[in-house]
């Protein structure tokens, strides 16, 4: 939040003024109108009440430019009490050798471009006056120390080998994103979902429960898209389920929304 500082009073020779207090914080205002979408009617509750905002970012995605990203700060500033960037930056990995990169390879690429996202989060925020912008990003390498996200993700990772239905969402969800990364035409392999796939099994645990991962009371997480698995996940077809705390927005700039 920015701080604002009235100008001193102009001085006389006989009386000099005090200079003005300070004014109070005052949120910023987005140049650009987001239309947020709850999924459902728990979702729609939790957005209502605006305590935390968890926006996720997307490694290698041109949507992210560092103007969308400056945007994106100031509506969940001025929205939210709180706020946090989810950056995947090291499961981007799994990504990239999906689509035929070799692992050192593929390791060098997310972490360059984890930074260099990590960098554009930060800016915006410090541009906000958020103080310690840095603790406003979490990252999925550093996500992976934490117990609760430990035990969501392992719990995910059971899930995709002991149940059909939740492997099959999983599989389709990778096929969602592999088809904008490889050549028009091109189907992935099974060898591939099974890599990409990976990449939503890390994701997971910040759709299912990040309060206990942020330390908020309740928290909804925003990203410009809803792939089926997320829907289906929030509408309770899957065998996991998300907190009661844990909801889910889809926030579009609101151009994008018009008919």
């Amino acid at each position: 939040m920015t701080t604002s500082l009235a100008a001193p009073a102009a001085a006389t020779p006989s009386a000099p003024s005090a200079p003005s207090a300070p004014t109070a914080p005052t949120a910023p205002t987005s140049t650009i109108p987001f239309t947020p979408r709850p999924l459902t009617a728990n979702c729609a509750r939790l957005a209502a009440r605006r305590v935390h905002a968890c926006i996720g970012i997307s490694p290698f995605n041109g949507y992210f430019h560092a103007r969308r990203v400056a945007e994106l700060a100031r509506w969940a500033v001025t929205e939210f009490e709180q706020v946090h960037f989810f950056l995947p930056d090291s499961l981007a990995v799994h990504t990239l050798e999906a689509v035929g990169y070799p692992g050192d390879r593929a390791l060098f690429k997310a972490r360059r471009q984890g930074q260099h996202l990590h960098n554009k989060i930060t800016t915006a925020l410090r541009e906000l006056g958020v103080p310690d912008p840095d603790s406003r990003v979490l990252t999925s390498t550093a996500l992976t120390t934490h117990p609760r996200y430990a035990a969501l993700h392992q719990q995910a990772q059971h899930l995709f080998s002991a149940d059909p239905t939740f492997r099959t969402a999983c599989l389709e969800a990778g096929s969602w994103v592999l088809e904008r990364r490889l050549p028009p035409g091109t189907a992935p392999t099974a060898a591939q979902l099974l890599i990409a796939s990976r990449y939503l099994l890390g994701e997971l645990p910040l759709f299912l429960d990040t309060p206990a991962l942020t330390g908020a009371p309740e928290s909804v997480f925003c990203y410009h898209q809803t792939p089926l698995f997320l829907r289906h996940l929030y509408e309770g077809r899957l065998p996991c389920r998300p907190a009661p705390t844990q909801g889910y927005l889809a926030v579009e700039e609101a151009a994008a929304t018009e008919d």
